[in-house]
C-alpha cells in the first residue's frame, strides 16, 4: 500500500516521501498515528502544498526533543520494588513505570512507547534505558532497580 509520510518516521522515511508498506503496518499504525496518509493523487497534491508547514512542525518536535535530550543524558534514576532472596523481582519494571518516574523527577512526559529498555528488568540492578525522543534524537539513561523495604 502506497502512503504519503506527515512525519519524519525512524527507518521509514522523511516528510512527503511516497513509501510502499503494508496494508495493516499503514492502516494501523501509521495512518491511525496521522503520520502518513493514503497515496491519492489529491494527497500527493495536499502534502506538496503544506509540506513547509510539516517541517516546521517537525523542526519543533526536534527542538522539544533535543531539549530532553540534554535534560535526560545519562542520567540515573531509582525505583523501588518488592523483591525475592535472590534479587529477583515480583513482576517487572514497565515503560509507563519509567514514564512516571521521568515525569515526577524531571517534568518530562515521554510516552511509554518511545522507551525502550536494552533488556527485560526483573531484578535488581542497573539497567540501560533507550529514549526514542524524535526520528532523529535517541538519548540513554540508567534505571537502578533497588529493593523497597518490607514493613514487618
Amino acid at each position: 500500500m502506497k502512503v504519503i509520510l506527515l512525519e519524519n518516521v525512524r527507518k521509514i522515511g522523511s516528510i512527503g516521501e511516497i513509501i510502499d508498506v503494508k496494508r495493516g503496518f499503514a492502516r494501523n499504525y501509521l495512518i491511525a498515528q496521522k503520520k502518513a496518509l493514503f497515496a491519492s493523487k489529491e494527497n500527493i497534491k495536499e502534502v506538496e502544498k503544506i509540506k513547509s508547514d510539516l517541517n516546521k512542525k517537525d523542526q519543533n518536535k526536534k527542538n522539544e526533543a533535543k531539549i530532553i535530550e540534554d535534560k535526560l543524558k545519562n542520567k540515573q534514576y531509582e525505583i523501588k520494588k518488592l523483591s525475592t532472596e535472590n534479587k529477583e523481582l515480583y513482576g517487572s519494571v514497565k515503560p509507563t513505570e519509567i514514564s512516571k518516574i521521568l515525569k515526577e523527577a524531571e517534568n518530562v512526559n515521554i510516552n511509554p512507547s518511545m522507551i525502550q529498555p536494552t533488556k527485560e528488568i526483573k531484578s535488581l540492578g542497573s539497567f540501560e534505558v533507550n529514549l526514542n525522543l524524535h526520528s532523529e534524537i535517541q538519548s540513554r539513561i540508567t534505571i537502578k532497580v533497588v529493593p523497597q523495604e518490607e514493613n514487618l
